[in-house]
């Protein structure tokens, strides 16, 4: 049973002790300062607090965030939360993308760390949000100040510190085939999911999470950053995912776990055969990997790189990140599964919402206190959402008698051949046991006839050679034949999302593969 020690962010905040290290930066970057303690974290938390309310911003007023990766974002989503509701944006997008996500949060204040050059500024001014600047202190990894550019002051309409029912965090949902949503996730949503996680993975505050993942995103903020904190250990955060950095990153940080998605996985592993040596004198206790499937024999691959279990978990947005995790060693940990349920109670439901006996095959729902309420302003999403109390994750999968779920796919990303239906993962996994194949993703390309075909976007490991002739002849022997995709395309990259996720729904399209 999960003791939840606190339900909110700053109650989170107690656990660890006052001169541990809470949040740092690897010490071989330029301009690299000590690790910002506990304590330290404490007392910054409180001064932003006063600070923001001073400028006469509090609860249930939301903050946007647009900052580089880095330890100040970790920080100042942490501090930031405790006063007011965060909306971490993509410091990447464009005008237009600042200008939908700022008007469509309703932002009381836009924080963007001082001399950073940012479309969000103009649109900030246009819309006649307050712009209020981060400084970095010199005296430790995500100590800062905040400083409105214009002169802020009034009282909130709610000051003080954020309450367990307050949103702590809004976040967009991808909006793949539709417009993005708005997840709000309450402070009891957030801390259950960093409860959760740091149980599933045995956390302690020995431990030293190495973040890799962008911080406006789910993943990154919950399972490495407050995951970290509710344990009361320390979150190293590097500057974002750079595979050839990572090795130098990893010797100087000494992490026990890191997590990431599968893509960086394969990245880090290509890297791995020319850094025995630094591997060896490592502390990695485990790997965690999320946010996507990961191959199998990417994680045999892993587990024989690093000597350690490589742990996947499943997560969403909605549910403050994770759902299910394999457990660690001596429990049993599969490939090809994303474990058991591991915070929020989780079973399969038919289309008709009767609820699946195991084995059977039809959607992933959830309930339980890390998941939403509901999305905000969108009551056709959310009839269609939650059934009976539990959400409707749009994914498909199969429990076993064991409570593993495997999953077969998004129900979107399920190809439709005429009336066959394959799973893009099923694919994946054989193309992705061909010798010659470093990276796969399987979808669904528009045909007159059949309404879909399958296709595959591949590409070859350095030193490979194979054409598409001899890679649908190796399908075509493990796979009965409606599943053969009928057109391979041989690439240097597979298109990525911005949180380094390969992307299935659209890749016909920007293929030229979709008329």
């Amino acid at each position: 049973m999960t003791d939840y020690a606190a339900d909110t962010v700053a109650g989170l905040l107690a656990r660890g002790a006052d001169d541990a290290p809470a949040i740092g930066m690897p010490q071989s970057l330029e301009g690299a300062r000590p690790w910002l303690t506990h304590a330290g974290l404490r007392a910054l938390a409180a001064r932003t607090v006063a600070d923001l309310n001073a400028m006469g911003i509090g609860r249930h007023d939301r903050v946007a965030m647009v900052l580089p990766n880095g330890p100040e974002m970790a920080s100042a989503f942490v501090a930031v939360a405790c006063a007011a509701t965060t909306a971490p944006l993509n410091p990447a997008y464009r005008h237009d993308e600042f200008e939908f996500y700022l008007s469509d949060l309703n932002a009381r204040a836009l924080v963007i760390q001082q001399g950073m050059d940012s479309p969000a500024r103009a649109v900030a001014a246009a819309r006649g949000i307050p712009v209020i600047e981060l400084l970095p202190h010199a005296s430790a990894a995500g100590a800062f100040t905040l400083v409105p550019e214009q002169a802020l002051s009034g009282t909130p309409a709610h000051p003080g510190l954020a309450q367990a029912d307050d949103v702590a965090l809004v976040l967009h949902t991808s909006g793949t085939t539709s417009r993005p949503k708005i997840v709000p996730l309450r402070h009891v949503n957030v801390t259950a999911s960093a409860y959760h996680i740091g149980e599933s993975l045995a956390l302690a505050p020995t431990d030293t999470c190495m973040n890799i993942m962008p911080l406006f995103h789910i993943h990154g903020l919950i399972a490495a950053v407050l995951s970290s904190l509710a344990a009361g250990a320390s979150v190293a955060c590097t500057p974002g995912f750079n595979a050839f950095r990572f090795f130098a990153w990893f010797d100087d940080i000494r992490p026990s776990w890191y997590t990431a998605v599968p893509t960086m996985h394969q990245a880090i592993l290509g890297l791995a055969g020319r850094n025995k040596e630094l591997i060896g004198r490592g502390r990695l206790r485990f790997i965690r990997s999320s946010s996507a499937s990961l191959p199998p024999q990417v994680m045999t691959a892993l587990e024989e790189a690093f000597g350690v279990p490589v742990i996947e978990a499943y997560g969403m947005t909605e549910a403050a990140h994770q759902m299910c995790s394999n457990p660690l060693p001596p429990r049993p940990h599969h490939a090809g599964s994303v474990g058991i349920a591991a915070g929020p109670e989780v079973a399969i439901m038919a289309e008709d919402g009767a609820l699946l006996p195991a084995g059977a095959l039809g959607e992933v729902v959830i309930r339980g206190r890390n998941v939403t309420a509901g999305y905000e302003n969108n009551p056709a999403a959310n009839a269609s959402g939650f059934t009976n109390g539990w959400f409707r994750t749009g994914d498909q999968g199969v429990l076993d008698e064991a409570g593993y779920l495997r999953l077969t796919g998004r129900l979107k990303e399920i190809i439709n051949r005429g009336g066959e239906k394959v799973s893009p993962l099923e694919v994946d996994t054989v193309l992705m046991d061909h010798p010659a194949v470093a990276q796969v993703v399987t979808f669904g390309m528009p045909h007159s006839k059949l309404g879909e075909e399958v296709a595959a976007a591949v590409v070859l490991r350095e030193g490979h050679t194979l054409d598409e002739h001899g890679l649908r002849d190796f399908c075509a022997e493990r796979l009965a034949q409606f599943k053969v995709p009928r057109k391979i395309v041989f690439l240097a990259e597979i298109p990525k999302g911005a949180t380094g996720k390969l992307q299935r729904i659209g890749l016909a399209e920007k293929l030229g593969l979709s008329g």
